[in-house]
Parts: structure tokens; C-alpha cells; sequence
């Protein structure tokens, strides 16, 4: 919520705005976190560490997660149909 405040909003609104902002942050990354954990780690545990093949899964899924995420909010603030 970088930038100058909408015109019309006192501090206490914007403060309501900015903790619902973390909370959708907070989720996001939460689901995140689980999605590609259950997609990338198996769930026998033999290493204390993430091996490799983990490693780089986890990679690709975050990067994946966070353009799609972008991509639809960008589809969403414009206003436009999805293609």
C-alpha cells in the first residue's frame, strides 16, 4: 500500500485497509506454503533436509504460484474479462 492515501480516508480507515491487506498476504502465503509442500516433499521424511529434486520443485512451484497470483490480480484491477 505504497502511495499517497485515497482522497476521503482518515487514518483509522486506512489502518482497517491495511490490516485486511496482511491478512489476504498472510493467507496467501499460507496456502502457498501448504499447496507446494504437499506437491514438492514426501511424506516420508528419510532426510533432515530438502534434497535436490525437493528443492527445485519448491522453487518452480513458488515462482509458478506468485505470476499466476500477480496475473490475476492485474485481470482483476483492469477490469477486463479472462481470457
Amino acid at each position: 500500500m505504497a502511495g499517497v492515501p485515497p482522497a476521503g480516508l482518515d487514518n483509522e480507515q486506512m489502518l482497517g485497509i491495511a490490516e485486511k491487506e496482511m491478512e489476504y498476504r498472510v493467507e496467501l502465503f499460507n496456502k502457498m506454503t501448504q499447496s507446494c509442500f504437499n506437491k514438492c516433499v514426501d511424506n516420508k521424511y528419510k532426510e533432515s533436509e530438502l534434497n535436490m529434486g525437493e528443492n527445485s520443485c519448491i522453487d518452480r512451484c513458488v515462482s509458478k504460484y506468485w505470476h499466476v497470483t500477480n496475473l490475476i490480480g492485474q485481470l482483476l484491477g483492469s477490469g477486463r474479462p479472462p481470457v
